[in-house]
């Protein structure tokens, strides 16, 4: 019991910055392996975080990560417009402060059928983080296929646990994103749809938190702003220096694989006014943007 009591009192010490100048507290950002996170990764390992006082922490799914931070346990946390939506409505103040990238291809849906196959079953085992951005892209590729939702049998996991999911004969999906997607093909599952071609929904990920933590650090989340930016030049300079440092992040993906997950996704952590638009179509606030 003692034992118990200790370790609890440990991680309450940890996440409360271990008390004292509110200025001085360490912030956390939580974050789930998805190579558009790969900057805080990258600067985390190389000791740019550090400078700031700020650490990531890393979890198994998106849901994950929103219920880390909206059970105090964060201060930051990284989100899809689906996240970003949900939190949103149990913290009013919540608003997005840097965006990072936009899926292009790096969200996907995997299957062992063709969509022709899939269409002529009667039904169809869809495994997915349900309450994330999962559900709304197998929503649009159904829409998009005329599939009905009716034939889906729904499997709530996260992608950590899907991987041990075997090939199958029965008509099943998968709904994914690098680096998971990798273990799965490899498995002989192979894509039917992707963010690269579901035109009807745009993936935007973004680093999130509330209006009091804009107030309060300002000055460290410009600075943030800064090493985010130098990360992703010097990864996009030389990625096979920055592969040892990130690939753990990353469920450990080959180089191969690392060079070519960034293939799937375009870095908007400078947004043009396209970008703005867009998002602000997706229901985000930008006022306390830093761009």
């Amino acid at each position: 019991m003692f034992k118990k009591f200790f370790l609890y009192f440990v991680v309450i010490f940890i996440f409360s910055g271990c008390g004292g100048d509110s200025s001085k507290k360490p912030l956390i950002i939580v974050s789930n392996a998805w190579i558009g996170y790969a900057p805080l990764f990258y600067a985390q390992e190389k000791g740019y975080l550090k400078e700031v006082d700020i650490n990531v922490i890393s979890v198994v799914s998106l849901a994950e990560a929103m219920d880390v931070f909206m059970v105090g346990r964060a201060d930051m946390v990284t989100t899809t417009e689906h996240e970003y939506k949900k939190i949103k409505r149990q913290f009013q103040d919540f608003v997005p402060i840097i965006l990072l990238d936009r899926s292009d291809g790096g969200d996907m849906i995997l299957s062992n059928k063709t969509i022709r196959e899939l269409k002529q079953s009667s039904q169809i085992d869809a495994y997915l983080e349900v309450d994330s951005i999962n559900f709304d892209i197998l929503s649009e590729f159904l829409k998009k296929e005329g599939i009905s939702k009716k034939k889906i049998i729904f499997h709530n996991e996260d992608q950590a646990s899907m991987q041990s999911l075997k090939y199958r004969s029965i008509p099943t999906i998968i709904v994914t994103y690098v680096p998971y997607d990798y273990t799965f093909k490899k498995k002989g599952y192979f894509e039917v749809a992707s963010t690269s071609n579901l035109k009807t929904i745009v993936v935007i990920d973004a680093l999130c938190t509330t209006k009091g933590i804009v107030k309060k650090y300002k000055n460290r989340l410009l600075k943030l702003k800064n090493i985010i930016d130098k990360s992703i030049k010097e990864i996009t300079v030389d990625k096979k220096k920055s592969y040892k440092m990130v690939a753990p992040y990353l469920d450990d993906i080959s180089y191969k694989e690392y060079i070519d997950a960034f293939k799937t996704l375009k870095w908007i952590n400078h947004p043009d006014d396209k970008i703005l638009n867009v998002i602000k179509k997706l229901g985000y606030e930008t006022g306390d943007m830093i761009k």
